[in-house]
């Protein structure tokens, strides 16, 4: 049976990233996954916070989420 047609999602990009209703991306920070001991604990809380994506990258994300808007 072959696969239908048309536009696909890019998956990593949806697990990446969410859209708010505002219609912001969200996504989270980098710098969270090791050598997490040398940070301070001031640092690793607001790593642990997502924020969002500049405005010159959001073009990028949205055309590979083109069910999301």
């Amino acid at each position: 049976m072959r696969r239908p047609k048309g536009i696909r999602t890019k998956k990593s990009v949806s697990k990446r990233f969410k859209i708010t209703a505002s219609g912001k991306i969200k996504r989270a920070r980098a710098g969270r996954r090791h050598l997490l001991a040398g940070k301070s604990p001031k640092r690793r809380r607001s790593l642990g916070k997502g924020v969002m994506v500049d405005k010159t990258d959001m073009w990028r994300i949205i055309g590979s989420l083109p069910y999301s808007h």
